[in-house]
């Protein structure tokens, strides 16, 4: 009777329902469960060596991440494309130098931070306090840490959970990932970085900077007796196993966004928002195979920030950036769109339409939080008069305007663009309305002149 042959550590006959990898020496195979050899990180081993084997040939060596250099010639090679966010994509990465964010960052301490000093200076460039004091930035006590988090939250709260080494998300119970973090063998890279907490017990021990909340248009224009209910975007929490990477992306509605690290360390990989880099952007991302080059490479410059324990850092609207948690951290985060920023806004809210990207951190009715900005800078304005003309002189001024434009042969366009230059409400207007209700604000804002 012929025996069954039989394979791995275990010495369990061939099971079609497990993943098995051969070792390149003595050519035998063993199921990846018992070795530790994932089936999503075998197609990076270049050279595999059994636990046997790695005593007298070394090692397993991983493939080179292919074309770091973004001169990339296009040739097709026999070398795998790596995953960004893979072993070996995480190794390369931490190997390579990067210009200093000090060329870009701005440094300031809390009380620095103000509305007079934004709106003298702008924000345009990121803004790092390395203390929390003076930001009016409130934060649990430094004993704080994970099983914290599930116990203010809810151990049975889901939470969408990222596998870096796949780029992927799926659904998890807090208690489970807790219970990941904890582990003393984690076989994946997890990561959480959109738990929003602010209907949580959390809420009362977290609040954002004072400079947000003074900026912030949801906080400030969103009536409290809307339909909709405001955006829930202010109040995040980023629980991040080392080696946890989240690719270049620009935040949603082009809003600008805080972080706090509480515990641990994060590496910013930043890009300024300039016209080229926007574009190179857009190409990357709508691409098949965007991740497996790194955006980086693309452009001029990308600048390495990190963000150390007790620090804050500010990154303003439209900057492209990725992060790298090389330990284990545990942070605070928030976004916010805001009167400084209203074009880069609008610009990247139509990139982001236009590459119909699904992100984890959306920005809910974004474009309603604008027409409620718009509405009161429009009170503003025109005061008590905007009901009248909503109600009674829009359907008749935009007929109006249709036939004044007609008989004197002005030009439409140039008409919309004089009365409503590159200023906060202006840009708001042109990206906003339509012309046929700009038409009409045109025409009212003259019988009121």
């Amino acid at each position: 009777m012929a025996t069954v042959p039989v394979y791995c550590i275990c010495r369990l006959p061939y099971d079609v329902t497990q993943f098995m990898i051969e070792c390149d020496a003595c050519k035998d195979w063993f199921h990846g469960s018992c070795v530790g050899v994932d089936e999503d990180d075998a197609p990076d081993i270049d050279i595999y060596h059994c636990p046997n084997c790695e005593k007298t040939h070394g090692k397993s060596t991983l493939k080179k991440k292919k074309n770091w250099s973004k001169h990339d010639t296009g040739q097709s090679t026999d070398i795998k494309a790596v995953q960004n966010g893979s072993q070996v994509f995480i190794k390369e990465l931490r190997s390579r130098t990067f210009p200093s964010a000090d060329d870009v960052v701005v440094k300031l301490s809390g009380s620095q931070l103000t509305m007079d000093y934004l709106e003298e200076n702008g924000f345009n460039e990121p803004i790092l306090a390395q203390k929390k004091d003076g930001l009016g930035l409130s934060m649990p006590a430094p004993t704080f840490y994970i099983s914290d988090v599930e116990n203010y939250v809810g151990p049975d709260v889901g939470v969408d959970v990222v596998d870096v080494t796949k780029q992927t998300d799926s659904k998890m119970k807090l208690k489970e990932f807790v219970d990941y973090y904890y582990s003393t063998n984690r076989k994946k890279v997890l990561n959480v970085i959109n738990l929003e907490f602010s209907d949580t017990r959390m809420n009362s021990i977290v609040e954002s900077p004072q400079i947000v909340r003074r900026l912030s248009w949801v906080e400030n224009y969103w009536p409290d007796d809307a339909l909709l209910g405001k955006p829930k975007v202010t109040k995040y929490c980023l629980i991040c196993v080392k080696d946890s990477y989240t690719d270049f992306h620009i935040e949603c509605g082009g809003a600008s966004v805080w972080y706090h690290v509480l515990k641990g360390e994060k590496i910013f990989f930043l890009i300024k928002p300039t016209s080229a880099n926007l574009s190179l952007y857009e190409r990357w991302r709508s691409s098949s195979n965007h991740s497996e080059m790194f955006f980086a490479d693309q452009v001029d410059k990308c600048y390495k920030c990190t963000l150390k324990q007790g620090q804050t850092l500010f990154i303003p609207s439209g900057w492209i950036n990725a992060i790298l948690t090389p330990v284990d951290c545990l942070a605070f985060s928030g976004h916010f769109v805001h009167n400084l920023s209203v074009e880069m806004q609008m610009r990247a809210y139509e990139i982001e339409k236009r590459l119909k990207v699904k992100t984890l951190t959306p920005f809910p009715n974004f474009e309603t939080a604008c027409w409620y900005v718009g509405r009161h800078l429009l009170e503003f304005h025109f005061c008590s008069n905007m009901w009248y003309f909503n109600v009674n002189l829009h359907p008749h001024l935009t007929r109006h305007f249709s036939r004044r434009t007609h008989e004197s042969g002005e030009n439409t366009n140039s008409v919309r663009k004089a009365f409503f230059p590159s200023c906060t409400i202006g840009v708001w207007l042109r990206v906003c309305c339509t012309d046929e209700e700009l038409d009409a604000l045109i025409l009212f804002q003259s019988l009121n002149r």
